[in-house]
């Protein structure tokens, strides 16, 4: 044999050898991700029966898919097995199998060998070709193709549509988990995992230090889990907002190539995807951590906690960090990392001990820091305008934008769309992406789809994309300079809702989102000396400025009786928890002896305000158990219930006037009419459409109702109901919860005066009693709000007499009735007085 003949031969034996061991590998490939789909429908089919009607019609469809994608996949291998076909022994190991397959062909009739059938197809082969005529003359006379011409073919078969599609199924899924196998790897903190985790094992408590964009909220709690944490427990990881938990434990499962809710999950207020016993690392909110703790004070489940963006000193954070420092110190193996994307982590540090510190920069590119140069009167008109500014004279790259509230954010979207309207062509095509808290959990996702070519994405964000989300893309910021803050007056006993100026260290942090992928810019609609001399260095901790009545009961229910004495990292004035435990007491929460009562221990289990969970346990007293859950549910959107376009305002406020047909009982029964009528129509997206009701809100009021209702069971609350004609049980089990809430009319006839503080307050323009031709002498309101006035929302009209009823230790008998006998004003102008 010559070399080159040789040489060919070779070759074609290694061609040989790579076609087989593809097609071995192919063959294990399918199975064994058919395997996969195999045990994942089962788990669904599991998952089906347990929940039923509790999936959504996403869920359903994904399940629906995946049967049938199974039912395909088997299928096709069904006719695979069955394609008849022959074999020619060689010499080695495969004429066992072909005579195996000869033998067991005659058992079915058939008498030819391999090499028969081979020969006889050759034939076929041969018999199809026509042999080529001689041509005489061809030139002479018209060519007609006739069927005798005609070339026979035999067909291979048309490609099998199903194991197409599986194929390019199981394509996609192998380049994802590349994709975000890199991605993972290419964070900075990847080249940290070994150090993080010795360091884990070897301190109790500690802190990681991880500027933005590090990888420290959705690797750590990953890093834990592969190091084996998860073997006696679960990690997790706690958030400050729920859109942040849900969002990374979506992104997360993603990572590990799990379903939502198995392996990963996440649990926030009135939602969770978890499943028991199978999910290993959890995103929760630090209040439902902190609802843990309160049954299960050694956090049994739980082998490692990850506080996570605890330089935000959140309420629930703060004390989260009080109470797992007692807790480390009883749990040896239990191991607790802070993490904190800001420089002032030595007072974690120094709180825990001297706990360590651990450094992980950031992956930052140079940012330019741009300021108005003149106060902007107007920053939602200056925002939206910059945004075009940047549109139209910037290159590529989407932009993040800051404002205050969700109000602020559709009121932007709005404005920005319709400006982009009129541009039309002289503007590239734009995507407005806002993003809140009470945004459902969908439209949360878009921000974190890619921006298709050519486009520009506008994220409209609060300060949640600050620290606790990551967007990719993002080249150029607006920061309005502005956050919202809960800001509780002790005095007064007013809890307010405030736009203040944002601190120095939020600023930083918000430039810093449009330096993750390349340079990038931040429009800063302050001054620079308002930067350097109006903004505060750090954001003042929650735990100073708000209510402190759901934080005293939680440590109470928990026996920490010693509330000015307890650990707190920063401790309120001794001011502020006396009023709170005033508070608890005039409620029947805790005794004279400041012990916790049976009713304040089951308030305890209920995830709300105090005031509105005391509203719900007398609900039973006054038979409207029903409607109560209603109402606490229906309370806290009533701000986002309406919407009134700019083109039908007369229509949408006629619609809002049906609802609250003289205006009986105020607000609250209004709430009440509008859950009804929805629920009559079964939901229906076109009736909220038609009488201007927000369809999301009251969806997201239908699952906190959902929830709510659950909890009754748990708190042995039976399901009473009065009807909402009858407005005085309503009204009077709502009073029992906000007795401190209650105002009567002044000698003007317009302002209400507060009972227990005094002061001064209107009716929102906004509630159906603002309309009302004759003022009611007294009303229950839910919320106070500071602007120009203060102004009293979700109102409702009640009698002075209620009030020694349903708190009598509160209200005394005698000073009710001083207050009933003043003569007062019939008011001015067309606002007269009710009896």
């Amino acid at each position: 044999m010559s070399d080159a003949k040789r040489r060919r031969t070779g070759d074609e034996d290694i061609s040989e050898l790579r076609r087989n061991a593809r097609q071995t590998y192919l063959a294990q490939r399918e199975a064994q991700q058919l395997a996969l789909l195999r045990r994942q429908v089962a788990e669904e089919a599991e998952e089906e029966e347990r929940l039923g009607s509790k999936l959504t019609e996403a869920e359903r469809r994904d399940f629906a898919r995946n049967r049938e994608t199974l039912r395909l996949a088997e299928a096709r291998n069904a006719i695979d097995e069955h394609l008849d076909g022959y074999l020619l022994p060689d010499v080695d190991g495969n004429r066992a199998s072909a005579l195996t397959k000869r033998h067991n062909e005659r058992e079915k009739g058939y008498d030819k060998s391999e090499v028969q059938l081979w020969e006889e197809e050759q034939m076929n082969k041969i018999k199809s070709q026509v042999k080529k005529p001689e041509r005489v003359n061809a030139d002479d006379y018209e060519f007609v193709f006739s069927d005798e011409m005609a070339i026979n073919f035999q067909s291979d078969g048309m490609p099998d549509p199903d194991k197409a599609l599986l194929e390019r199924q199981l394509k996609e899924a192998e380049q994802k988990v590349k994709t975000m196998e890199d991605v993972r790897k290419s964070l900075p903190i990847y080249a940290y995992r070994d150090e993080l985790l010795a360091a884990t094992e070897s301190h109790p408590v500690l802190i990681i230090v991880a500027e933005t964009g590090s990888g420290k909220t959705t690797q750590v709690p990953q890093y834990l889990h592969e190091a084996g944490f998860t073997k006696n427990g679960k990690v997790g990881c706690t958030q400050p907002r729920r859109v942040a938990a849900m969002s990374v434990a979506k992104r997360v499962s993603e990572e590990m190539g799990v379903r939502l809710g198995r392996e990963c999950g996440y649990s926030v207020r009135f939602d969770s995807k978890i499943t028991p016993e199978v999910t290993k690392v959890e995103y929760l909110t630090d209040g439902l951590m902190l609802k843990q703790l309160m049954s299960d004070p050694l956090l049994s489940e739980y082998s490692a906690v990850v506080l996570d963006e605890a330089h935000e000193r959140s309420l629930a954070t703060d004390l989260l960090m009080s109470l797992l420092k007692e807790l480390v110190a009883v749990r040896p193996e239990f191991r607790l990392l802070v993490t904190s994307a800001t420089l002032n982590a030595t007072k974690f540090s120094d709180y825990f001990g001297g706990a360590p510190l651990f450094n992980i920069p950031g992956r930052t590119h140079p940012i330019e820091r741009l300021y108005s140069s003149s106060p902007e009167a107007n920053y939602l008109n200056a925002a939206v305008t910059t945004v075009f500014q940047i549109h139209l004279s910037q290159g590529p790259g989407d932009i993040l934008v800051f404002f205050t509230g969700s109000e602020e954010i559709e009121s932007a979207a709005e404005y920005i769309q319709e400006t982009s309207r009129k541009l039309g062509s002289k503007a590239g095509p734009i995507i407005v992406a806002p993003v809140y808290g009470a945004l459902p959990a969908e439209d949360q996702q878009k921000i974190f789809m890619p921006t298709p070519p050519g486009h520009r994405k506008i994220v409209l964000s609060t300060n949640i994309a600050e620290t606790s989300l990551t967007i990719d893309g993002i080249r150029y910021c607006i920061d309005c300079g502005l956050e919202k803050q809960s800001v509780y007056d002790h005095k007064r006993s007013m809890n307010t809702l405030v736009v203040v100026p944002c601190s120095r260290a939020s600023a930083e942090q918000r430039a810093g989102r449009a330096g993750r992928t390349g340079p990038g810019m931040c429009f800063r609609l302050y001054t620079k000396y308002a930067f350097y001399n109006e903004l505060q260095m750090e954001t003042e901790p929650e735990i100073l400025r708000c209510d402190l009545d759901g934080p005293m009961l939680t440590l109470k229910t928990m026996g920490i009786n010693d509330l000015l004495n307890f650990d707190f990292i920063d401790p309120p004035s001794t001011t502020a928890i006396a009023a709170s435990l005033e508070h608890l007491y005039a409620l029947g929460y805790i005794d004279s002896m400041g012990k916790v009562t049976k009713l304040g221990r089951r308030a305890s289990e209920l995830p709300l305000d105090p005031k509105l969970g005391k509203a719900l346990l007398a609900a039973d007293k006054y038979g409207c158990v029903e409607e109560m859950v209603t109402l606490v549910s229906m309370v806290s959107e009533a701000g986002t219930l309406f919407f009134a376009p700019k083109d039908k305002k007369v229509a949408a406020d006629l619609a809002k006037q049906r609802f609250s047909e003289e205006a009986a009982g105020g607000d609250l029964i209004a709430f009440l009419k509008i859950w009804n009528e929805f629920t009559e129509n079964e939901y229906s997206q076109g009736w909220c459409k038609e009488n201007f009701l927000d369809y999301r809100a009251l969806n997201r009021v239908r699952n906190v109702r959902d929830q709510l209702q659950r909890l009754c069971d748990k708190v042995e609350l039976p399901h009473s109901s009065s009807g909402i004609s009858d407005h005085v049980k309503i009204l009077k089990a709502f009073t029992s919860g906000y007795f401190t809430n209650v105002a009567r009319l002044n000698r003007d006839g317009q302002s209400y005066s507060t009972v227990s503080q005094k002061l001064s307050v209107f009716i929102h323009p906004s509630s159906c009693m603002a309309r009302k031709q004759t003022r009611d002498r007294w009303i229950v309101f839910y919320e106070l709000t500071s602007t120009s006035k203060e102004w009293v929302r979700s109102v409702a009209p009640i009698q002075a007499e209620w009030l020694t009823e349903v708190a009598p230790h509160y209200h005394k008998a005698k000073q009710v009735e001083e207050w009933t006998e003043k003569k007062q004003s019939k008011g001015t102008g067309k606002v007269g007085v009710g009896r």
